[in-house]
């Protein structure tokens, strides 16, 4: 797995749990090292240990702590340049909604090796979609339900989420978008003003 993907795990824990948390993750997992590299590559299983123990330690179930990270990926102010990247997808959560296929490629433009899932979405009315999620590791549709009920939030909208199981390896995900201006929303502009 790249190392972005583990870096983004450890970050989240130092971040939102504490550099003791983090060293008792890392103790558990049974790695040689401090700190992952962003630009190394890891074997699979490295990164699911470092997982499982992280959910050991927090006492938290694999889907709640994998929609946290999903969450802390759209909102922690030092991944800023991330929220940009999702939020050129349009002006609207529905925008957004539509441009999620094409964020696999929105990715590599950034980092051209990074291992991103393949998204694919059926809208089945008005207001209802079925995402359907592909990864290298499992848990992606709870990843992508953290960010996407971070980004309904940031632009505005009120959108219900759950969970649609596995369909032939295929992490499923429903969204029910219930109001595009239900609040304000995060301001966001496509340039940057530079005092």
């Amino acid at each position: 797995m790249h190392g972005m993907v583990n870096r983004a795990l450890q970050g989240f824990l130092m971040t939102t749990y504490g550099d003791e948390v983090w060293a008792e993750v890392r103790s558990q997992a049974g790695l040689p090292f401090a700190d992952f590299e962003a630009m190394l590559d890891y074997p699979d299983p490295m990164t699911l240990a470092c997982f499982q123990a992280a959910c050991q330690v927090l006492h938290k179930p694999p889907n709640a702590l994998l929609e946290d990270v999903g969450t802390w990926l759209v909102t922690d102010e030092h991944l800023e340049p991330l929220r940009r990247l999702m939020r050129f997808s349009g002006t609207s959560f529905l925008d957004f909604l539509h441009s999620l296929e094409e964020l696999a490629d929105r990715g590599r433009l950034a980092v051209p090796d990074l291992d991103m899932p393949v998204i694919e979405l059926d809208q089945i009315d008005a207001v209802s979609f079925r995402i359907r999620a592909r990864w290298t590791l499992p848990g992606i549709g709870p990843i992508l339900m953290g960010c996407l009920r971070a980004m309904a939030d940031d632009y505005g909208a009120l959108a219900f989420l759950r969970l649609g199981g596995v369909e032939n390896g295929v992490e499923c995900l429903d969204v029910r978008l219930l109001d595009t201006a239900f609040s304000e929303g995060r301001s966001f502009a496509l340039g940057r003003v530079i005092a």
